[in-house]
Formats: C-alpha cells, sequence, structure tokens
C-alpha cells in the first residue's frame, strides 16, 4: 500500500530494503541482544556469535541509543531547522498525502491551537522526530551506523519502530492518524485530563488514586477512573482520569504529600481505560499494516522491555493506550550495567528536551552523553 520509508543496511548479510527516505540504519544482521552490551559470557572481551564463534563485545563508549519523545513535546516552530536537510521535506508532502492536510504549515505556523489538538500533534511529532533523525544522519551518520537501541515516549514508540526497521514510515503515519483519531474522539467522551505531579518520598500515588476514585463516586460517578499514566523518574508521575479525580487531587496535595501539581495541557485521560473505544479502531488498523521484527533493540512502554518479534509488537502498541507508559523503568532497562562500565551515547531525536530531562533525573552518568537534536535551528 505504501513505499517504505527506511534502508536496513546489514554489515554481515549484505541485506537491503529499498526506501523512499534514506534513514539510514546500520545493523549487525544479527537478532538483537537483551540489552547494549552483547551477551554475558565468562570470557570478558569476547561473546558467542550464532555460528558458536567468538567475536569481540562492542564498546558501549562506541554506541548510541536514540530516544524519541511523544505527546506534548510539540510547539509552533518546530521543524524549521530541518528542512534543508535531505528528504524532510519529502517527507512532509508524504505526510500531507496521508493525513489529508498540509502537515509542515501547521508545525512551522500553527495556529496553535490546532497543533496541540490529539489529532494533529501526534502525526506532527512522529514526524519531526524522524525528519530529526535525517538531520542527525547528515551531520554525523556514525551515530545512525553504530545505534543499537531506541525508545519512545507514546506515540514516539511508533518513530523508534520506523527507526528500527519494524515499520514502514508511512505505514505507521497511517497508523498513527487513525490513533490519534480514535484517542481523540474517546476523549471527548467524558471530561478528563492529565496531571503532572512531584511528590515527596513517602507519597503513595496509588493510595491517592484510590481516594479520589472514592471521591468521585460521592458526586455520582458510577466507574471512575484515576490511576499512574506516566512513570517519569523517582518521585514524578503523571495521573489521569475524570476531571472530578484530577480536582481532588489538586485541592488535597498536601495531605497526599504532593509537593506540586500541573495540569496538562491534553484533551484526556490518556493511557487510562477511558481510552478503551480507542482500542479496536488501533487494533484493526495494525493487522492492515505489514509489521516486523525490529532490526535493533527497541523497547515497549508498556512494561519497559525490548520487542521480541512482529507479534509481540501489534499486541503491545494496542495495549498502551490503555497501559501506563513506564519511561522510568525503561530508562533502567536500556542503562543499566555493572559499576565501571561506560555508557553509549544518547541522542533526543524530536521536538523539546523532556526525555533528556527524566534521563538526568534517571541515571545521571548516562546524561553526561546526551544530545539533543534542536529542529528549530537555521544555523546548525
Amino acid at each position: 500500500m505504501f513505499s517504505s520509508a527506511i534502508r536496513c543496511r546489514s554489515a554481515t548479510a549484505k541485506r537491503r530494503l529499498q526506501c523512499l527516505f534514506s534513514l539510514v540504519r546500520g545493523l549487525s544482521g544479527e537478532p538483537p541482544s537483551s540489552g547494549i552490551d552483547e551477551p554475558h559470557n565468562n570470557t570478558a572481551d569476547e561473546a558467542p556469535s550464532p555460528a558458536g564463534k567468538l567475536r569481540p563485545r562492542k564498546d558501549p563508549s562506541n554506541c548510541s541509543v536514540l530516544l524519541f519523545p511523544g505527546q506534548g513535546s510539540q510547539f509552533v516552530g518546530m521543524g524549521r531547522g530541518l528542512l534543508k536537510y535531505p528528504n524532510v521535506k519529502e517527507m512532509f508532502t508524504a505526510a500531507q498525502r496521508i493525513l489529508g492536510y498540509d502537515l509542515l504549515s501547521l508545525c512551522l505556523e500553527g495556529p496553535e491551537e490546532e497543533l496541540m489538538k490529539t489529532v494533529h500533534c501526534q502525526p506532527a511529532v512522529f514526524v519531526t522526530s524522524l525528519a530529526a533523525v535525517e538531520k542527525l544522519n547528515y551531520l554525523n551518520p556514525k551515530v545512525i551506523e553504530t545505534c543499537v537501541a531506541a525508545a519512545g515516549f507514546s506515540v514516539g514508540e511508533f518513530a523508534a519502530l520506523v527507526f528500527s526497521g519494524s515499520m514502514t514510515f508511512e505505514e505507521a503515519l497511517y497508523v498513527v492518524k487513525v490513533r490519534a483519531e480514535a484517542m481523540q474522539k474517546a476523549s471527548e467522551l467524558v471530561p478528563s485530563g492529565m496531571l503532572s505531579v512531584i511528590g515527596k518520598p513517602q507519597a503513595q500515588y496509588k493510595f491517592a488514586c484510590l481516594q479520589a476514585r472514592e471521591h468521585c463516586k460521592t458526586v455520582g460517578i458510577d466507574e471512575p477512573v484515576c490511576s499512574v499514566a506516566n512513570y517519569l523518574f523517582p518521585d514524578a508521575r503523571v495521573i489521569a482520569g475524570h476531571q472530578q479525580a484530577l480536582e481532588f487531587l489538586q485541592k488535597n496535595s498536601r495531605q497526599l504529600n504532593f509537593m506540586r501539581t500541573k495540569v496538562l495541557s491534553v484533551s484526556g485521560a490518556f493511557h487510562t481505560e477511558l481510552m478503551q473505544s480507542a482500542l479496536e479502531p488501533l487494533r484493526v488498523v495494525l493487522r492492515q499494516v505489514e509489521v516486523r521484527r525490529p532490526e535493533i533493540n527497541v523497547y515497549s512502554n508498556v512494561d519497559g522491555k525490548r520487542y521480541m518479534n512482529e507479534t509481540h509488537v501489534r499486541r503491545q502498541l494496542v495495549k498502551q493506550v490503555v497501559s501506563p507508559v513506564k519511561w522510568e523503568q525503561t530508562l533502567h532497562e536500556i542503562y543499566e550495567r555493572t559499576q565501571g562500565q561506560s555508557f553509549p551515547h544518547t541522542y533526543e531525536v524530536g521536538p523539546g528536551k523532556q526525555l533528556g530531562a527524566t534521563l538526568q533525573k534517571c541515571n545521571r552518568k548516562a546524561f553526561k552523553t546526551y544530545t539533543q537534536m534542536d529542529v528549530t535551528d537555521l544555523e546548525n
């Protein structure tokens, strides 16, 4: 139905996938391991190959990890610094054909209230993030060639999967379009939202949500929803649910040991049961597109674990819509290592620096080699 959007290169089997855009991935041609490094072995510097031979273990300091942001990172003007790089204009042209509106104009000029809508911002963040990969590939192709892992926050997971060779650019964008429309509709069914919370160490988030749900029952809500939607970093959560529940949490924040709360500018309670109606449209469209096993490690928001095969990808992407984003757990999974072991270089590709901020809170040593790819700077 659509052309491929990436070219995957295999260093061993010399495989090539012909593609529409040159989002070049340097691949080993071997199944991804369970982490950034090669599988642990009794030999410190060598690991067994599939053929039983020993090969040198990769030095993490010579590898890279790509992080793709999600909804909430968008802003008017994003993408302005990317248009001079190869293939970026073509990507936005393809996006206009798939989406049915001028995404580039919306990203560059707004209006802001339209860009902020779920139905628009999810495709906008997705395309801008992969356009940022084109910039990175142009400026430093070695980063792309040595990338061993990728992860994305919510809709950013689709960009990570495209980068990994699991889905094509155009098919993934079509899925994102259906996902965004379904989530927009779900958010309009009931007044709901999301609340960012910074808590004290003694804060009990699940118990706070339970109290908020009990409050909702007293004001006539039969099946109230209030739960943790995002695990960001230690003592930082996003709680989502019925509007009355979030108001209760704000009003009682001191008693709940919340130091700071902030209502997020989103249309609904994403990653909760209030998104239930969005599941079937997403499940249906994922059956219609080709999904392959990722060629590098890509980590699921649902549990922080890497994807194993195409069936796993389809199942987790659907489940993700009503499950909390376990971002803190994902970062621990990616960057966990023994004392003295070096860290890979990390690049946040897409609008904003939110993922870098969470990485700094979760792992300061890993953050030392973090870089954000600017999507607006015309000079770089």
